[in-house]
């Protein structure tokens, strides 16, 4: 077959027909391509795999992959369960063993700490849209305003425990957080497929063009070493994982970060939330924004029962 008639037989880009059968190639499998007219992507005649095949790391690699709260999310859950149970039965005893044993020593959660879980009641009716290639109408929640949109689902991503559907609406490729569907109609209008969409190259493009070009902005903080658990949890691990780390002379057990974070408009809350330990000492304004909305706090409980609130004791600033 050539690499087209593959992409339209399974669905995806011609792209992706040439990558798998690079990763094919290189993990042993003995498939080939001819070129000319009479040519296309083959498979050495008569060639078998069995699942006894597996080595022990690639039993193990399998069972590790299972994301149980996802798949649920999708409808998924028990299909995932009951495949899983049947690769485990058909596995060799020592490979069999291995693989259980993984499953009682290793769970993956992808969901961070402190993470409220978002409704998605929509998330299965988008799943069989994408499978189908059936169009749907949605009602999207674009932050105080709900508009109507018809889109022709591609793609589900699962990102940092968020849900998105990459669909084209207008004749242009659009993300949406699924948790932001306040409601969604699926219909019979099918629609075509674009030969070339790659799920995984659009997904990359486009979120490293978001982190480009979205607005952000450096701020320089003094924190004990052992609040930065407190801070990461307030604006999150990445950022303080790639602050970068200033020359100082603060007291022993302080460090000074520069923090480059994204949401201008949110810094100076977030920072605020990761408690009165942290400091903020750059830029001016947020500095400035920080002290008013801990003066409105401060406002807010000024008087417990009637009496005034003891002024919290100085840390060794």
């Amino acid at each position: 077959m050539t690499a087209g008639e593959l992409a339209r037989e399974l669905e995806v880009s011609v792209r992706t027909i040439h990558r798998d059968v690079e990763e094919l190639s290189a993990a042993g499998v003995p498939v080939y391509t001819e070129r000319g007219r009479n040519g296309g992507i083959r498979l050495v005649e008569g060639y078998r795999t069995r699942l006894t095949g597996l080595t022990g790391d690639e039993a193990e690699a399998l069972f590790l992959s299972g994301l149980p709260g996802p798949a649920a999310e999708l409808g998924l859950g028990t299909v995932v369960a009951t495949a899983r149970l049947k690769v485990l039965a058909s596995l060799p005893a020592e490979l069999r063993g291995r693989a259980s044993r993984l499953i009682e020593r290793f769970h993956l959660d992808p969901s961070g700490w402190f993470e409220t879980d978002y409704p998605v009641p929509y998330l299965g009716l988008l799943a069989n849209a994408v499978w189908d290639a059936h169009r749907v109408e949605i009602d999207y929640d674009r932050g105080g305003r709900v508009v109507q949109r018809t889109i022709e689902p591609l793609g589900i991503v699962l990102k940092s425990g968020f849900w998105y559907v990459v669909a084209r609406s207008a004749g242009k490729l659009r993300t949406y957080r699924v948790s932001r569907i306040a409601d969604a109609r699926a219909t019979t209008a099918a629609f075509e497929r674009p030969t070339d969409f790659d799920l995984v190259a659009f997904w990359a493009e486009s979120t490293a063009a978001y982190e480009h070009g979205a607005p952000r902005v450096r701020v320089t903080v003094r924190v004990p070493v052992d609040r930065l658990d407190r801070l990461a949890v307030a604006i999150g691990g990445p950022a303080v994982r790639d602050a970068e780390r200033l020359p100082d002379h603060e007291p022993a057990g302080w460090i000074r970060l520069s923090l480059n974070l994204d949401r201008p408009d949110d810094v100076a809350g977030r920072l605020l939330a990761a408690g009165p330990d942290i400091e903020v000492l750059e830029p001016a304004d947020v500095r400035a924004r920080v002290a008013q909305l801990a003066a409105a706090v401060v406002e807010l409980y000024a008087q417990v029962d009637g009496h005034p609130v003891a002024r919290p004791v100085d840390r060794g600033r």
